[in-house]
């Protein structure tokens, strides 16, 4: 069957996560439910680059399906989006990809976005959009600590406690922290993370930007390799995934 990958976008809030579950919406059901309007009503499976939890939105999250009988891929997008209304879905790109490509197992990165909004007055626009933290923050001690995370280290001090991967070693790539006037943002790389690994290293990022810790501190909870060495998990409200590479993009392909 003709294989597509997609990039898409979303926001989070209402769902699930992106995984389908027993109960409440995903945006996977959505998805292919949608894919399956095109199949005749036969099941469309959708295998996402990064499962992201409930209240997690995605700016350019990357997902393959199969589907029995090729179609354009401009058409596969306008048509996919149409069956998505009223959900707050959209396919940004559509394109034919290799029998081979994986969208999860063929990525060699990931960068995520984490957006807090540190002023006194609550968010009416962005709401659901960012971790509100009135009291302000140090965004250059926080970028100071963010670069003892950086490189290959067993990151159990970061993951969840039902994180299920085989493995707590990780790379991570990039952990820029920056102020852009009432918004502290965080951005990571890392060819994968673990499960909450983000989440947690901004909740404990968040320690040292309210003076609470010192740079040092972060590192020391890293060697802890313990969870309860660490800070809390951010909300979910904040995070965006914002990008995923591939060797070869599917997206660029001739």
């Amino acid at each position: 069957m003709p294989r597509y990958a997609l990039r898409i976008e979303y926001d989070g809030t209402g769902f699930v996560g992106w995984q389908r579950q027993r109960t409440g919406l995903s945006i996977q059901q959505v998805l292919e439910e949608a894919a399956a309007c095109l199949a005749a009503g036969v099941p469309v499976a959708a295998v996402a680059a990064g499962r992201t939890d409930a209240g997690v939105h995605a700016a350019a999250q990357v997902v393959q399906i199969d589907l029995p009988t090729a179609l354009p891929a401009e058409r596969l997008r306008e048509a996919l989006n149409f069956h998505m209304k009223p959900h707050r879905v959209a396919v940004l790109q559509a394109a034919a990809a290799p029998e081979d490509w994986n969208a999860r197992f063929s990525a060699i990165g990931r960068t995520y976005r984490y957006a807090i909004l540190n002023r006194r007055a609550r968010p009416a626009l962005e709401a659901g959009r960012v971790w509100h933290l009135p009291h302000p923050l140090d965004a250059d001690a926080m970028h100071e600590a963010a670069q003892m995370l950086l490189g290959r280290h067993d990151f159990t001090s970061f993951r969840a406690s039902a994180c299920q991967a085989a493995s707590p070693l990780r790379t991570l790539d990039a952990l820029d922290v920056r102020r852009d006037a009432d918004h502290v943002v965080i951005a990571a790389a890392a060819r994968s993370f673990l499960h909450h690994q983000v989440r947690n290293m901004v909740g404990t990022l968040k320690l040292v930007g309210e003076g609470r810790w010192r740079p040092a501190d972060v590192a020391a909870a890293l060697a802890a390799r313990d969870r309860r060495a660490a800070g809390p998990t951010a909300p979910p409200q904040g995070l965006c995934l914002t990008g995923v590479r591939y060797p070869s993009d599917p997206f660029n392909r001739p």
